[in-house]
């Protein structure tokens, strides 16, 4: 697999259209700028769908990629170590925040278990018959997976892009679920952007202590070492300080480009992908929204490298795409009002003043002056 292939493959959002979606705005009976940030997601969309005016967002998903790192082991997480199997069954017994705006917002929920390191029974047979691997290695002394492993997760994410893509879904509210794994996404962002640990070590989603903190800065900055060595290769570089869950989300990400569909991301995971996703096709960012600010300094940098900005700036640090789904709605009512509002009514065309015949002329001209 070579991901270079990707850059010829994606294309921008059309121009056109856009160029298109925007005089449309400017003859609505709403003063241009009214309406804030919600006239550019408007005519994002219409680019996105290569349509104006745009069509309502009627068949989003919440798209959750699942996995265990094997670096929570050295306690870097507000988790246990080999926990992802909790937030799994949460989601799908329905008593996750992410399920619960889900069911309010009537969307969707999918969750793909790339790497939880379970009994493959434990978890409905929909969810975990594509797993790449159980777990992974320790980033910051071991690979988190073989070569032909991450090809495989990319595989995987490529091919949950294609279906979702083919059964109608025009939107992703992209998340993960995940114990561990915003070590290895920092690792990734520090790599790509060049800086060093310190500049990229938050407290992830559960929230750790200042020691906890210290041990995962330390993990970041061995794994930083491995990881410096092949940063000319995205795969080299997701099966040395990634994992299946990660490398999941970045063909994902890239696949759905492909096939036109707009993205929400969440936090610091699914930044951290699309980053490795950019420097393998760099028009792939034109089709992705940042849902939200999290607070992570390495989700922070990562969309700061790829020009997003987000949506939201609520601190929701929980995961699972909770704060993606909450922006949501901000794009559905930006597509509502950039369809629905009615134009201003053109102006009446001034009256043409009626010829003069030529005696009309003679006596104008016979007139007196003065």
């Amino acid at each position: 697999m070579n991901l270079d292939d990707f850059s010829d493959l994606i294309e921008r959002p059309d121009g056109g259209i856009r160029r298109d979606a925007e005089e449309r705005r400017e003859r609505l009976g709403v003063a241009v700028g009214a309406l804030g940030r919600l006239d550019e997601l408007g005519e994002w969309l219409a680019a996105a769908q290569h349509s104006v005016p745009v069509r309502a967002v009627e068949r989003p998903k919440v798209v959750l990629f699942a996995g265990d790192h094997g670096v929570a082991s050295l306690g870097v997480s507000g988790r246990e170590a080999v926990g992802a199997y909790e937030l799994v069954r949460a989601v799908l017994e329905g008593a996750s925040p992410v399920s619960v705006l889900a069911r309010r917002m009537n969307v969707p929920v999918r969750v793909v278990d790339a790497g939880v390191d379970c009994d493959p029974e434990l978890l409905p047979a929909e969810v975990v018959r594509r797993r790449v691997r159980r777990g992974t290695g320790r980033i910051d002394v071991e690979d988190a997976m073989t070569a032909d492993e991450a090809i495989a997760a990319m595989e995987l994410g490529i091919a949950i892009a294609d279906e979702e893509a083919d059964s109608g879904t025009d939107l992703v509210v992209l998340g993960d679920l995940s114990v561990g794994g915003t070590t290895p996404a920092s690792t990734l962002v520090a790599a790509l952007c060049g800086t060093d640990a310190s500049v990229v070590t938050g407290r992830g989603g559960a929230g750790i202590d200042d020691l906890a903190w210290m041990r995962k800065c330390a993990a970041i900055r061995d794994a930083l070492r491995r990881a410096r060595p092949v940063l000319g290769d995205q795969l080299a570089l997701l099966a040395t300080v990634g994992g299946p869950d990660l490398a999941a989300t970045t063909g994902f990400l890239l696949q759905s480009a492909v096939r036109r569909t707009p993205v929400i991301l969440d936090g610091v995971v699914s930044a951290a992908c699309a980053l490795v996703a950019q420097r393998a096709a760099f028009r792939s960012p034109d089709w992705w929204l940042a849902g939200q600010l999290t607070g992570e300094p390495a989700q922070a940098k990562a969309l700061d490298r790829m020009a997003l900005n987000p949506l939201l700036d609520h601190g929701v640090r929980v995961g699972e795409g909770t704060g993606a789904l909450l922006a949501l709605p901000l794009v559905q009512a930006a597509a509502a009002l950039a369809a629905e509002l009615p134009e201003r009514p053109a102006p009446e065309p001034e009256p043409e003043p009626e010829p003069t015949t030529p005696e009309q002329q003679d006596e104008t001209e016979a007139e007196p002056k003065g």
